[in-house]
């Protein structure tokens, strides 16, 4: 029902008010009587002088014009005090000129004579929702929950409106009460089942919670022919968390044809096609909203990341160039300049480069925000990665120990590649004694616990890192990633039904896909080390049917039936996928050339091979096909060079990592070299 003060603002016949007319800012207040009887007339007549000055004030900005509409409405409320709709006009009145404390009285004190006031509970709800953004820490918290209450209050007045529940849902879901969030969302479903917002909203809510499966009910629940493009990106961001990147792509394509200027479908469609290995047509999307707006930096990087990926430097670092001159004092274009030139083996340029964006970002005092410690150890992270892909394992060390500054999830990272460093470089004492560190710098982070654990493993203590990892057992969720240390302890171990008992009950505590198909893939992994190979084969193609993209399983599979002389033409292909999608990996390098080397193809298999030498020369696997393939093309001497180094590498390596058949078969193999060549040398004495 309309107020009868709206509808008497048509009666009344007001003159107009020039500036001129105005009182003056100087000139005494209106004031406000003593209580008196009821007087509507005089009541309308100010709230219409009041109306006339606040509409003045929105046009002019005086605010004299707003000190005048408040002495208005005093006077309107002094002459009809029983009125809410006039004390809820003057604290909205309030609001709007910044007068905040005031519009929050104004606004309590109504609710105290009238706890139902809906506009009164609005207004405050409005008032603490502006100020979110306004406050930080623990005062942005309280005004939070000072608008859940409102919108709490406002939704048992008027429980059937759906922007209502929305907005509660939203603010739920701000304060992290993702369960609350859930009902008031379905609550707007089931009141207003077409609703586009609440059908997206509530599927972006299950995509959050890792619950996929119920976005995808949700927004199916809509027929085709009632899909918008709002709702197709939800889809397609829906199948993208799924990784079914091949419906991503047809939902993104949808919403784009309902809506050819929708650059945000068209970046979803972009990285869909890139997550489903179809970089051109990645390339193609990235270039459509390069050209729609030619000043989206991001764009550009985007592209650059695809040219890196595709092996094309030079146009990848002319891309970011482009990135470059539009964004002042980026930090992205230059540390994607630094991955470039790392990729390129320009040690020494990208070194450079992140040396000076650490020292432009560095701070004196170490007064650095959560945000700048981030940064900060993502560049010392990629730092000390290049110095370690430049064999420079002291200075990548160093680099790393800078991360531990940097504090909780950063000082994790960094500790774990220092240990990573000492293991690749086979120093497994210093490795297991910066995990010991680790865990005394960090006694309450559980994965470090357990990196300790399977380093005193795998330095001959199983028992005693077992009993480490087990005593973090606690019969909850998070138990996990317990079970999978327990399940790698093990399979290193070759304990195997313990580790596939670990396996079944990590499998219990995995709810999200991608912790389903590690699983998996671990299954996959622990068949294959005991050679249970149509199995472990079985396990790898159920990833790859949930996850295409998965560059390890891809190398795994596409290895073993390789190395089994079974599938080669297939076998080639996988690997060749794992490599595009990670082009300096030295493992997936050396499964290409064993894969070149099984198809006769000894010429592409010695460059690759050699590649995968330069990047992980350490592995023992690696000059083993060295020496196989120089072998194989007449050249004894650089074979048993090889194999010798292989021997060499495979001694200074712990028992866990070791097959001893496989140095059994490399050692008949340089014997029987030697043997041949020291007969040679003797033939031609």
């Amino acid at each position: 029902m309309k107020s009868i003060y709206c509808t008497l603002i048509l009666l009344l016949v007001i003159p107009a008010v020039s500036a001129e007319q105005t009182p003056s800012a100087d000139s005494k207040p209106a004031t406000v009587s003593a209580p008196r009887k009821l007087d509507k007339a005089a009541a309308y007549y100010h709230y219409t002088v009041a109306h006339m000055y606040e509409e003045q004030v929105a046009v002019s900005g005086r605010s004299e014009l707003a000190n005048k509409a408040i002495e208005e409405y005093r006077l309107a409320i002094d002459a009809d005090p029983t009125s809410e709709y006039l004390t809820s006009a003057l604290a909205e009145l309030y609001a709007k000129t910044g007068r905040i404390r005031d519009a929050v009285l104004e606004a309590q004190d109504i609710l105290k004579r009238d706890p139902n006031n809906l506009e009164a509970h609005k207004l405050l709800g409005r008032i603490y929702l502006r100020s979110l953004g306004d406050q930080a820490g623990q005062g942005s918290q309280n005004v939070l929950k000072l608008a859940i209450e409102q919108y709490e209050q406002i939704i048992k007045i008027e429980p059937d409106n759906v922007d209502d529940h929305l907005l509660l849902g939203r603010l739920y879901r701000l304060n992290n009460d993702l369960q609350k969030a859930e009902g008031e969302f379905k609550t707007a479903v089931k009141l207003e089942p077409d609703s586009e917002e609440a059908v997206t909203t509530l599927a972006y809510l299950y995509n959050e919670e890792g619950d996929t499966a119920r976005a995808g009910e949700v927004l199916s629940s809509i027929p085709d022919a009632a899909r918008s493009a709002k709702l197709y990106s939800a889809l397609g961001y829906t199948y993208e968390q799924q990784k079914q990147y091949k419906n991503s792509i047809n939902a993104y394509r949808k919403a784009i044809e309902l809506d050819r200027d929708n650059l945000d479908a068209i970046r979803g469609l972009a990285q869909n096609l890139m997550n489903d290995g179809q970089t051109d047509a990645a390339l193609e999307q990235y270039k459509i909203i390069a050209d729609a707006n030619p000043e989206d930096a991001q764009t550009y990087l985007r592209m650059a990341e695809i040219y890196r990926k595709s092996g094309k430097f030079d146009q990848a670092l002319e891309t970011l160039k482009k990135a470059g001159a539009m964004v002042q004092d980026s930090i992205e274009v230059p540390y994607n300049m630094a991955a470039v030139y790392q990729a390129q083996g320009r040690y020494d340029e990208a070194i450079q480069v992140l040396q000076d964006l650490l020292k432009k970002t560095e701070k004196p005092d170490n007064s650095y925000t959560q945000a700048e410690k981030n940064n900060r150890t993502v560049f010392l992270e990629r730092l000390g990665t290049i110095y370690r892909d430049n064999k420079n394992d002291t200075q990548a060390v160093e680099t790393f120990r800078k991360m531990l500054a940097m504090g909780d999830e950063n000082a994790e990272r960094g500790y774990q590649q220092i240990i990573d460093t000492y293991r690749e470089a086979k120093q497994w004492q210093q490795a297991t004694d910066t995990a010991k560190e680790a865990v005394q710098k960090l006694p309450n982070n559980r994965s470090l616990k357990m990196v300790y654990a399977a380093q005193l493993s795998d330095m001959g203590q199983p028992d005693a890192g077992l009993q480490q990892v087990k005593a973090l057992l606690k019969g909850t969720p998070e138990d996990r990633d317990a079970y999978i240390t327990l399940s790698q302890m093990y399979s290193r171990l070759k304990r195997w039904p313990e580790a596939e008992e670990a396996l079944d009950k990590a499998e219990q505590f995995s709810t999200r896909d991608e912790d389903k198909q590690y699983v998996l893939f671990l299954r996959g992994s622990t068949y294959e080390r005991q050679k249970k190979y149509e199995p472990a084969e079985d396990m790898f193609r159920k990833v790859l049917s949930g996850d295409p993209q998965n560059a390890t399983a891809l190398n795994y599979l596409g290895y073993m039936l390789a190395d089994r002389g079974i599938k080669l033409d297939e076998a080639l292909g996988l690997i060749k996928k794992a490599v595009d999608l990670d082009p300096a990996n030295g493992a997936y390098l050396d499964s290409l050339g064993w894969a070149y080397f099984k198809l006769g193809k000894y010429e592409s298999a010695e460059d690759t091979l050699i590649k995968a030498s330069q990047r992980i020369g350490t592995d023992p696997t690696v000059q083993d096909h060295l020496g196989d393939l120089y072998q194989k093309t007449g050249r004894l001497k650089l074979a048993a060079a090889h194999w010798e180094r292989a021997i060499s590498e495979w001694n200074k390596t712990v028992a866990a990592e070791v097959d001893q058949n496989d140095v059994a078969r490399v050692q008949k193999k340089l014997e029987s070299a030697k043997m041949k060549l020291a007969k040679e040398d003797s033939d031609n004495k």
